[in-house]
C-alpha cells in the first residue's frame, strides 16, 4: 500500500513536471532558466524564435551570449541578488540577438529551488518590448512635433493680424480675409498631420489650396512627384492661398477668360539641387492696375515669408496678360523625398 501511495505520488510529480514542460514550451515568451553561475539549462521555442539560438546551441552555454558585453555586470549583479533571495521586481534591459543586433526586453526573474529549498538558479521572463519602446518614442516626437507646429501656428496667425490691420480697415472684411487665411492654413495643417508630421505632396498641397476657388477646368499642375517638408507645406499653402485669393478678384478665378497652370520642376540653372515652383496666370482680358498682390498681407507672403522661411528667392511679374510668381531655392529646404 504504501509503494502504491509512493507511486502515485511520483507519477503526480512526474505528470505536473510534464503540465510545466508543456506549459513553458508553447509560451509565446522566451523561458529560460540557468543555474547562479549563469550556465543556461532550459531554453524554449519562444525563446529559440526571439533570440536566433536554437536550443541545442544555448543549453550548457553562459548566458552571457545574449547580454550585451556592457552589461554582463548587471547580469552578474542580478544572479548574485537572487542567489541570496533578494526579491527582482520586473524591470527594462537590453538583450543581444544571433545577428548581434538589439532588443529592448522586461524581464521577470524567479528563483529556482533544490528539494532542499536552496536557490540554485533563476528562472526568466523575457518580454520583447522593442516595439512597445520604439512607439513610445514616436509619440513624444510626435507630440514635441506637434507643440513646435501650434506654436508656429499661432506666430503666423499673430503675423497675419499685425499686418493686416493696417490694410483692413472695415471690420467685416477685416474678419472675412482673416478666417480665409486661417483656414487656408488650417488646411496645410491637415495635410502636414494626415502624413505623420513628415510633409505632404506638392500636387496634394496645390490642390487643396486651390479647390474654394473653384474653375478646376481652367487651372493646370506640371511636375514630378514630389513630397515637401512641414515647413514648405505651410509657407507654399499660404503662398498658393494669397495667389488664388488675388485672382478671384481680379484674375482668372474672377471669371475672366484664362488659364493658370501651377509648375515645379528639380534642377534649375545647371544646378540640380535647386528647386523651382512657378504660378503662371494668363488671361484674354487685361489685369487692372491693381491686379497684383503688390501690397499687404498677400505681398508679405510671397516676397518676404515664403522666400525667407525658404531659403530662396521669390519673385512677381505683372503684364498685361500675364502675372508670374516664382520662387526658387536649394531642394533640400522644400523636399523630403522625390520620385523620379
Amino acid at each position: 500500500m504504501k509503494r502504491q501511495r509512493e507511486m502515485a505520488k511520483s507519477d503526480a510529480h512526474e505528470l505536473d513536471r510534464a503540465r510545466l514542460a508543456a506549459i513553458v514550451d508553447s509560451s509565446f515568451d522566451p523561458i529560460i532558466s540557468k543555474d547562479l553561475d549563469g550556465t543556461v539549462r532550459t531554453w524554449n521555442r519562444a525563446a529559440e524564435q526571439v533570440f536566433g539560438y536554437s536550443a541545442k546551441e544555448m543549453i550548457g552555454a553562459p548566458i552571457f551570449k545574449i547580454v550585451p558585453p556592457h552589461l554582463e555586470n548587471e547580469e552578474r549583479e542580478i544572479l548574485a541578488r537572487v542567489g541570496v533571495g533578494d526579491h527582482i521586481p520586473a524591470f527594462e534591459t537590453v538583450r543581444q540577438l544571433k545577428d548581434l543586433s538589439y532588443i529592448t526586453v522586461s524581464l521577470t526573474l524567479s528563483p529556482i529551488k533544490n528539494a532542499q529549498g536552496h536557490i540554485v538558479g533563476a528562472s526568466a521572463i523575457t518580454r520583447d518590448i522593442t516595439a512597445s519602446r520604439d512607439r513610445e518614442r514616436r509619440i513624444r516626437v510626435l507630440l514635441r512635433e506637434v507643440n513646435h507646429r501650434v506654436k508656429n501656428q499661432y506666430a503666423i496667425i499673430l503675423s497675419m493680424i499685425r499686418q493686416m490691420r493696417w490694410t483692413e480697415t472695415d471690420p467685416q472684411t477685416f474678419e472675412r480675409h482673416i478666417a480665409e487665411r486661417i483656414m487656408a492654413l488650417s488646411a496645410s495643417h491637415d495635410l502636414i498631420v494626415s502624413a505623420d508630421w513628415e510633409g505632404a505632396a506638392l500636387a496634394d498641397l496645390v490642390a487643396i489650396q486651390l479647390k474654394p476657388f473653384g474653375h478646376d477646368d481652367v487651372i493646370a499642375f506640371r511636375g514630378p512627384a514630389v513630397m515637401l517638408t512641414p515647413k514648405a507645406v505651410e509657407n507654399l499653402g499660404m503662398a498658393f492661398h494669397e495667389l488664388a485669393l488675388n485672382s478671384s478678384r481680379h484674375g482668372v478665378l474672377s471669371g475672366k477668360p484664362g488659364t493658370i497652370t501651377i509648375s515645379w520642376n528639380v534642377g534649375q540653372a545647371a544646378d540640380p539641387k535647386t528647386f523651382f515652383v512657378q504660378w503662371d496666370e494668363k488671361t484674354s482680358d487685361p489685369f487692372p492696375a491693381a491686379g497684383e498682390p503688390s501690397s499687404g498681407f498677400g505681398s508679405v507672403i510671397l516676397r518676404r515669408v515664403a522666400p525667407q522661411a525658404l531659403g530662396s528667392a521669390g519673385e512677381i511679374i505683372r503684364e498685361k496678360f500675364r502675372l508670374n510668381w516664382t520662387l526658387q531655392g536649394q531642394l533640400s529646404g522644400f523636399t523630403t523625398d522625390i520620385e523620379q
